[in-house]
């Protein structure tokens, strides 16, 4: 049976903190997201902080640019470059983050964490 996934707007800062082209560390639930303001009007991203390749939470650190025409930060450590949009590492194909959907509320930076939810199974299917 597929799970059903439910989700909730956490607030973690507003958008007159975020410094353009820097990032943040932000708590979403149990999960630490790296929240990003772009100079331009690309707007506000939001993704895993952890770097997949040293495992630390670093990418709100990171450096953010465009590559080939893509969104991305490069990781202050292994110096890996990851896309805003997709999370898709472009140096290793094999590697990806986590994206999530952010929203501006009233000035306020507001970021989606889906939760896994399976549902209930009757007692007579058990």
């Amino acid at each position: 049976m597929p799970a059903m996934y439910s989700a909730a707007w956490t607030t973690v800062c507003d958008l007159d903190a975020l410094l353009p082209d820097v990032g943040v560390r932000a708590l979403v639930g149990d999960t630490q997201v790296a929240v990003f303001r772009l100079s331009g009007p690309d707007g506000v991203f939001a993704i895993d902080a952890f770097d997949p390749f040293s495992g630390a939470p670093v990418l709100s650190r990171g450096i953010v640019g465009d590559v080939k025409g893509q969104l991305v930060v490069a990781s202050p450590i292994y110096k890996q470059h990851f896309n805003l949009h997709t999370g898709q590492c472009l140096e290793d194909e094999a590697v990806a983050i986590r994206t999530f959907p952010v929203r501006v509320v009233d000035g306020h930076v507001q970021v989606r964490q889906p939760s896994c939810v399976y549902p209930m199974t009757s007692p007579s299917s058990a």
